[in-house]
């Protein structure tokens, strides 16, 4: 798996910042729209996002998201997330499932994580970048 060939997988907490307009997020939206960047999300992400949607914001969510595209990376990316978990846990660390999953489906695409949340990717050999 692997190697960033480009693009941007958004993890939950960057789509969370842009929908509320934070102001970094939106710049760095902008930037990523304005180079024609591949700008991915997964299942987890969608998920995430919607369980903190009100009912009157999911068309809007959904307009959001139509845009990305959506990486569902198969067995192999759910493998190297349980094993990254695993490897984790073996050196007494924690890495959440949710991450595994996002981290896992940034490899497979060759893409970065794009994320506030630096620190939780940390377990995963992805390439991880801020805002």
């Amino acid at each position: 798996m692997g190697g960033v060939t480009g693009g941007h997988l958004l993890d939950t907490s960057f789509v969370i910042d842009y929908w509320h307009g934070r102001a970094e997020a939106v710049v760095r939206m902008e930037e990523l729209y304005a180079a024609g960047a591949p700008l991915f999300v997964n299942e987890v992400v969608v998920c995430e996002l919607f369980a903190g949607l009100q009912s009157t914001e999911r068309d809007d969510a959904r307009r959001f998201l139509e845009p990305l595209e959506f990486l569902q990376p198969g067995p192999e990316a759910a493998a190297a997330a349980g094993r990254w978990r695993a490897e984790a846990r073996a050196n007494g660390r924690t890495m959440h499932l949710a991450d595994a999953l996002i981290a896992a489906a940034a490899d497979v695409a060759g893409a970065a994580v794009l994320t506030r949340n630096v620190r939780d990717f940390a377990l995963a050999p992805v390439v991880v970048e801020s805002y």
